[in-house]
């Protein structure tokens, strides 16, 4: 089946988005289907407000229709609300085209924690722009029942992976000669991630930031005795992930949380906030611990057992999480030059447009040694 991808996160943006939308189009393509992606790469661009790193794509609805029409897709999903997002959600509704999409990022909690904007006035442009998909895919049932409350219809869930060759326990992993225990987090520096909460907790030992962002240098200065890493990809980034001896995450905006399941198949476990997404991930196992103190957590975590972190994580595929997705797609048949679209069938759409064994683009998107697509850190 053709499947067309409109992202506002890709490549040279590394984060958990882009992560997981890279590593379901290789299954997907493993799978026999061709993947595409239209990307802001692919347009010209301004950085975003905040964060220069996020470029947005401008100008973009002729030439966004002209790949649309020249691709033919079977099957449209727009992974982000952010400006392509929105241009390929216009052109499938003025062409009456199925579509799905997903919810990756708490925006209105980020711009809430930004410029202090009211959340039901934030939730409901989400809910407008998600209203006429025809299912919205989310990563936790928590989410979806939290989505439900404010009003979104069609959700489904869309679960995550992790690369279990490459995050894995290394038992000479090691930060060198700093006091132990080791705290590690690993995320974008921004505020949304909360991680000056985990840089005030009095725990014993040393903290380690891995990861960029525009509060990198700001907590650098207020925070002399942490050690921040920066940017880590790949052997590296699993290295420190297995160095450490308790992940903290102190966000509570995430919608799920990449980096606990490559902490845990690294055998490092985690401390969490009773939050949905990361408590998901870990409730009710002794992979982690979960406390509205997160102080109480971390030191908690320090006494679980590594194997049963690596257990855990091992409960999640890539592949069925590429099998959800396919499945929450909504494929059609007509729509481009003035022929009505029609919702179809995953048996219809794969006979319509026969799968091809190559993945379509794009040729830029760089590897790891491991062959497979970077790792950094998330924004999810």
């Amino acid at each position: 089946m053709k499947i067309l991808i409109v992202t506002d996160a890709w490549y040279p943006q590394v984060n958990g988005v882009v992560r997981t939308l890279e590593t379901v189009r290789g299954e997907l393509g493993e799978m026999g289907h061709d993947v595409h992606v239209i990307s802001p790469d692919q347009f010209k661009t301004i950085p975003c407000p905040t964060y220069p790193e996020i470029r947005l794509a401008l100008f973009a609805k002729r030439k966004m229709a002209k790949m649309i029409e020249a691709l033919h897709p079977v099957a449209i999903h727009i992974s982000t609300e952010g400006p392509l997002g929105q241009v390929a959600r216009a052109y499938c509704l003025k062409r009456g085209i199925p579509f799905s999409t997903a919810y990756h990022t708490r925006f209105p909690e980020y711009i809430h924690a930004r410029w202090r904007l009211p959340l039901s006035i934030l939730y409901r442009g989400m809910k407008h722009f998600h209203g006429k998909s025809q299912s919205v895919m989310v990563a936790t049932e928590t989410l979806r029942q939290e989505l439900s409350d404010w009003g979104f219809n069609n959700l489904q869930i869309w679960s995550r992976g992790v690369d279990l060759d490459l995050f894995r326990p290394r038992p000479d992993a090691s930060f060198g000669d700093f006091p132990k225990p080791h705290w590690l987090f690993v995320g974008r520096v921004a505020v949304e991630k909360n991680i000056g909460h985990f840089l005030d907790l009095d725990l014993p030992g040393t903290k380690f930031v891995v990861g960029d962002g525009p509060q990198l240098n700001e907590l650098e200065g207020k925070y002399p005795n942490a050690q921040f890493l920066g940017k880590k990809i790949g052997e590296e980034l699993a290295t420190a992930f297995a160095a450490a001896d308790v992940f903290v995450f102190p966000s509570k905006t995430d919608t799920f949380g990449l980096v606990i399941l490559e902490a845990l198949a690294s055998g490092t476990p985690v401390a969490v906030f009773p939050v949905q997404g990361p408590a998901d991930i870990v409730r009710g196992t002794k992979a982690g611990a979960i406390d509205a103190d997160l102080r109480e957590a971390a030191l908690a975590a320090l006494e679980l057992k590594s194997e049963d972190a690596r257990a855990l994580a091992e409960q999640y595929s890539w592949r069925n999480s590429a099998n959800q997705f396919l499945h929450n797609l909504a494929p059609f048949s007509g729509g481009f030059d003035g022929v009505e679209a029609t919702r179809i069938s995953l048996d219809d759409a794969a006979n319509t447009s026969p799968a091809k064994s190559a993945v379509a683009e794009p040729d830029h998107a760089p590897e790891t040694a491991a062959g497979k697509a970077p790792i950094g850190q998330p924004a999810q």
